[in-house]
């Protein structure tokens, strides 16, 4: 265990809260919640992780940088949306940073680092180190929806529900197809059921939100699952039926 004698405040409402939260507190972090704004909590770092629900999000960034002491770099998820827009939310956008990740979190060595326009250097070396303590990698890359991991394997996920709507394969067959293939770990669809299905929906509904291409266009039966609340393995239903340890079509 490392012990960091920190405390991070962590909000937003994605599956990586709760795996974010216990990394965390296993490298003896204190970790604060939303509640703990403007007590008596010394806060040394603010992480912030919706992705499906942007309004909830620009609420919550606004909210943490009403707040926080100047100094305090917030952190935020740039699967959905650009850091540079969400800096463009506050009043301090030089200590905004965006990052990217997909969970199960204990499955990723690296964390991606996109600064914003606005980031100081002071904040990406201060969100940078921090990460590095807590005993994960970083690589810092451009300010795009999505960043590098998340949006490539949100698009093949993305692809390949186009191929079960369009009746090429059965979900079972397609992910047979892909890891014995590519020699992937998961087929795309089970890949989507352990990630998220609401995860990979904002991802790729935010890069065609801001970049307007067709290619980026979310699958209708994605959008459809989501909004029927079968996301996956958390939900218990997905592309798969999750009871206890077995997986059925």
């Amino acid at each position: 265990m490392t012990t960091t004698n920190k405390t991070v405040l962590l909000a937003g409402n994605s599956p990586l809260y709760a795996e974010l939260k216990a990394w965390m507190e296993s490298q003896g972090v204190k970790v604060v919640g939303l509640e703990e704004l403007g007590g008596q909590a010394n806060i040394d770092l603010a992480i912030e992780v919706t992705n499906l629900d942007l309004e909830l999000k620009k609420d919550t960034i606004r909210q943490l940088d009403a707040g926080l002491a100047p100094q305090v770099p917030i952190l935020t998820t740039s699967l959905a949306v650009t850091a540079t827009e969400v800096a463009s939310w506050t009043s301090l956008p030089e200590r905004v940073c965006g990052f990217g990740t997909l969970v199960p979190l204990a499955e990723r060595e690296l964390i991606e680092l996109a600064p914003a326009l606005q980031t100081s250097d002071v904040t990406l070396q201060k969100v940078q180190g921090w990460i590095e303590a807590c005993g994960k990698e970083t690589e810092v890359v451009e300010d795009e929806v999505g960043l590098v991991f998340p949006r490539i394997l949100s698009l093949i996920i993305n692809e390949a529900v186009f191929t079960v709507m369009e009746g090429t394969a059965t979900p079972g067959d397609i992910d047979i197809a892909m890891k014995k293939g590519t020699n992937y770990p998961y087929g795309p669809l089970e890949w989507a059921d352990r990630i998220g299905l609401d995860e990979v929906f904002a991802i790729v509904r935010g890069l065609h939100r801001d970049l307007g291409e067709e290619r980026y266009r979310p699958a209708s039966l994605l959008r459809k699952m989501v909004l029927a609340g079968r996301v996956g393995q958390r939900a218990g239903q997905g592309f798969y039926i999750y009871k206890g340890e077995e997986v059925g079509l």
